[in-house]
């Protein structure tokens, strides 16, 4: 039985992500494969990450930049 209260974890596409960062999908595809983000496959073996895994990518990049 699925509890209704709990978030439903919001997925990205690589082009989606590859916009955050400004960089091209292939270097999102690259990132995967070397464990920085978790791709998760759908059903049509597409690849789509974790809004909050990319996020905390994300946060880290930018604190790596002001430093």
């Amino acid at each position: 039985m699925l509890n209704r209260d709990t978030e439903v974890e919001v997925l990205l596409t690589p082009s989606e992500v590859a916009s955050l960062f400004r960089v091209d999908p292939k270097t999102v595809t690259r990132w995967a494969k070397a464990g920085k983000l978790t791709p998760i496959r759908t059903l049509g073996g597409h690849r789509r990450y974790r809004k909050s895994e990319v996020q905390s990518l994300l946060g880290k990049q930018e604190g790596e930049k002001g430093n």
